[in-house]
């Protein structure tokens, strides 16, 4: 009987998520990891206004056969970073910091999954080191013009002129019930929206100095838009196998920006949900299934 059970315990442990932090020069980076690390690495990023805590769900479905890897990026959830003024809140910064933390985690070739911000910071991270990258899945990530929504006219504004009027306008975007409605909107079934999320969110963001970092990164995104002629490049040359995931109600990044990854890889796989941004949030099961099978095939 103990032996029973000492079997199932072995055989579960991968499942596991293990919370660590690796220091990375100033940053403290917290993570969650969980798999063998004799298993293919899948390296998880997240994206406003969340942390690594968005793929609790999807961890454990990969688990037992992946070494699964989701940090929290500067400025957001565990990870400890210096304030803003002494880190430069940029995402070429987020994205050397990452760098280092693959680095110091040993993972030379590992697959990525990228939501959101973590899009931005995964496509540098690619063409910085196109030998590192397995594969790509992207879940509502985005890297082609025609993907950014109407809903980014007061965010372009800022870019434009970074007026503290404009800068003022766009904190409308981290008040608790903007924060909710990321959630909640397009998501045919609310209750399955779990409310620590947005509520955990709310309490980072009003933490002392946040609000500042999440503006500057805000204002930054502009280097990403302007990059996307050289991401869309690196996938032309490169042609790494990718998965696109995509909650088809998202109100920032539409589904056109899945569809125009044909253009430049036409083995792209692309599936739509009928959900919102957070479309893991009400389709982990069969967005962890798909992002499984096109692991399977390729690594």
């Amino acid at each position: 009987m103990a032996g029973g059970a000492q079997a199932a315990d072995a055989q579960a442990a991968p499942l596991r998520a293990h919370h660590r932090y690796e220091q990375v020069g100033e940053v403290k980076v917290f993570y969650r990891e969980a798999g063998s690390r004799d298993d293919p690495a899948v390296l998880l990023l997240h994206g406003f206004p969340t942390s690594s805590f968005m793929y609790r769900n999807l961890i454990p479905l990969l688990a037992d056969r992946y070494h699964v890897i989701a940090p929290d990026l500067p400025g957001f959830g565990l990870t400890q970073a210096p304030e803003d003024g002494r880190y430069a809140y940029t995402f070429e910064q987020l994205a050397k910091t990452m760098e280092r933390f693959t680095e110091l985690l040993r993972l030379d070739r590992y697959a990525i999954q990228v939501f959101d911000y973590g899009a931005p910071v995964g496509w540098r991270l690619a063409t910085a080191h196109p030998e590192r990258i397995s594969a790509i899945i992207s879940q509502n990530g985005n890297a082609y013009e025609e993907g950014l929504s109407n809903g980014w006219m007061p965010i372009r504004e800022y870019w434009r002129h970074p007026s503290p009027e404009n800068r003022a306008a766009v904190r409308e975007f981290m008040k608790p019930a903007a924060l909710k409605w990321q959630y909640t909107h397009g998501v045919g079934d609310e209750s399955l929206i779990a409310p620590e999320t947005y509520i955990l969110d709310a309490a980072m963001m009003a933490s002392p100095g946040n609000l500042d970092i999440q503006l500057d990164l805000i204002l930054d995104y502009a280097s990403n838009v302007a990059q996307y002629p050289q991401y869309q490049a690196y996938f032309r040359q490169r042609q790494p196998p990718l998965l696109a995931v995509w909650g088809e109600n998202d109100p920032f990044f539409l589904p056109a920006g899945a569809q125009a990854w044909k253009r430049d890889l036409p083995n792209a796989e692309v599936r739509f949900y009928d959900t919102g941004h957070f479309a893991l949030e009400t389709h982990a099961a069969e967005i962890g299934a798909a992002i499984r099978a096109f692991l399977d095939r390729n690594l």
